[in-house]
Order: structure tokens, then sequence, then C-alpha cells
């Protein structure tokens, strides 16, 4: 059994460290905060590429993907061929008082449609002005990093 009181003297140890070590404060507005590579901030939204499956509105846990469309037929090509129908996107909206940041929606898309934006400045008066359509969504696009290349991995010879 150790001597009593020593986790006390420990812990005043670390207090005592902390006190004299100088903090560190950005000053927000005025500068920007350096964010890692991988921040999630926001959920952008590449519109070409979204067919309006409705993966990311039946997985995402909170229900806050909105999504209406409407079906439209192409015209056949050639004698044999039949006509084609499309799904066509008429609403994309995120609600983002309800969204968890979970990205189970951007796993859940099959086309590549949704991707983490680093943008975390979205902040609202009103909660009801946090439901962003897909202009807004588009918008953020933009702001989305190119993936990192992937790791190789070890080679042959290292694993002989």
């Amino acid at each position: 059994m150790g001597l009593p009181g020593k986790g006390l003297v420990e812990g005043l140890k670390v207090t005592a460290r902390t006190l004299a070590r100088r903090s560190v404060t950005e000053q927000y507005p005025d500068v920007q905060p350096e964010l890692p590579p991988r921040s999630r901030g926001v959920i952008a939204l590449m519109e070409e590429n979204c067919t309006s499956c409705m993966l990311c509105a039946r997985e995402c846990p909170s229900w806050c993907i909105y999504i209406d469309s409407h079906t439209e037929t192409a015209p056949s090509v050639g004698e044999q061929a039949r006509e084609r129908s499309r799904n066509v996107l008429d609403r994309f909206a995120i609600d983002f008082s309800l969204c968890m940041y979970c990205g189970i929606c951007i796993e859940a898309c099959p086309f590549d449609a949704l991707f983490w934006s680093p943008e975390f400045e979205y902040a609202e008066t009103d909660i009801r002005n946090l439901t962003h359509e897909k202009d807004r969504l588009r918008d953020w696009m933009w702001t989305v990093p190119a993936p990192q290349p992937i790791d190789p991995g070890p080679s042959s010879e290292d694993q002989e």
C-alpha cells in the first residue's frame, strides 16, 4: 500500500504545471482556425451525380434529408430501342438542426453525390433557417478538398 495522500499530491503537481503554462487563445473571427484535413463541417451536394435514389434519406437516422423528384421519359434512340425513364431531382434539402453529422448518408450514396465540406460557418439566428436547399448545398461543393492519395501499403519486398 502506498503513502496516504499520494494521489492528492500528484493531482496538485498536474494543476501547478497547468497553471504555470501560458494559455493559447485564438482570436476567432479575426484569425481563422486551421482545420484538420478531414474535418466534418457541412454536407455538400454534387447535384449532377444525384439520381434521387433516396438511399441517403432512408439511411439517415435522424430523418433530416428531404428529397422530391419526378420521372421524365427520354425518347428512344433507335427502332428497336424502348423509351427510358429517369428521375429528375426537384428538391434536395438537409435540416442541419436535426443532423447528427454522422456521415451515414455520405457512405450510403452509391453515386458519390454527397461529400464532407470543411465549411463550418453557417449559423443562423432562427432555427427554421437551418434547412438548406440544394442551391446552398451545391455552393459548398466548391469548398470540398481533393481526396487524399491512397496509401500504397506494404510492398511485396517488405512482407518477405
